[in-house]
């Protein structure tokens, strides 16, 4: 009995829409990017539900469709629930086969325990709604269920060693964090490397870096800074942005040492509370 088929996302009824008007149009990817003024690469990712445009792409894209605003009223009802600058991002690693992380400051999303995350989001969310920040950390903690299981991406993540000595939440909370990247690393689900003090300068000493890989599409790579971030998907770009991941990781503590580094602050936290 043939495997039942897995539902389509509404992201991918809207690309799979996308290319069944753009072949009826007989036109190429490289033609309609043309006229939306981006790159052929952008138009796969739509095409696949990998990525929405922006409101301006969208009716772009009716143009040059000739869709008298199908796209640009559609895309109203598919709006992100996470940040408008990261929401691409979101909607990417999801089907990534490989995710190379950089935590700069702080431990990256994906990994942070529930505590971590709600530490993070009081920190940064002045005069919060109890509600509000619920809701932020609750889906933060959905996107942790990516790295959950065998059939996850394969997943690295390269820390500043300030990731560990900031004390985010208090010491229980950095102890149990920190114990919860060590476990993840023992258990194979993450590859750990920690870049110390003593290296000094490195490739990516002036921000965070997410580097995403796939089966079926060209690679991509994020990088975020205060309210703000930037998704690149230039192949020159994105190719720089792997060469300095590659550099820095190259100034790093090995698996082992830096899981012994981990479990070793972490032991520091938990006699600090007690």
């Amino acid at each position: 009995m043939a495997a039942a088929r897995k539902p389509r996302s509404m992201r991918q009824k809207y690309g799979e829409e996308l290319r069944i008007r753009r072949v009826a149009a007989d036109l190429t990817q490289e033609e309609v990017s043309e006229v939306v003024v981006c790159s052929p690469t952008l138009i796969s990712h739509y095409e696949a539900g990998r990525r929405l445009p922006s409101p301006d792409d969208a009716q772009r894209l009716d143009r040059a469709l000739g869709a008298d605003g199908f796209f640009a009223r559609w895309l109203k009802d598919l709006d992100s629930k996470y940040a408008e600058h990261f929401a691409a991002a979101a909607e990417l690693e999801q089907q990534a086969k490989e995710i190379r992380q950089y935590g700069a400051s702080l431990v990256p999303g994906l990994l942070q325990t529930e505590a971590y995350a709600r530490a993070v989001f009081r920190a940064h969310t002045p005069n919060h709604e109890a509600r509000d920040l619920d809701d932020s950390v609750v889906m933060r903690m959905e996107r942790a269920h990516l790295l959950e299981g065998p059939s996850g991406p394969v997943a690295w993540v390269l820390l500043d060693e300030t990731v560990l000595r900031r004390n985010v939440g208090g010491p229980r909370v950095m102890a149990d964090q920190l114990g919860k990247i060590a476990d993840m690393a023992e258990a194979g689900r993450l590859r750990l490397h920690v870049l110390t003090f003593e290296t000094g300068a490195h490739a990516l000493v002036e921000g965070m870096l997410y580097l995403m890989s796939f089966d079926d599409a060209a690679p991509v790579a994020y990088a975020e800074g205060l309210r703000t971030g930037r998704l690149m998907d230039d192949p020159a770009m994105v190719s720089e942005c792997q060469a300095a991941y590659s550099l820095a990781l190259g100034d790093a503590l090995s698996h082992k040492d830096s899981l012994a580094l981990i479990r070793a602050v972490a032991k520091e936290y938990e006699r600090a509370e007690q």
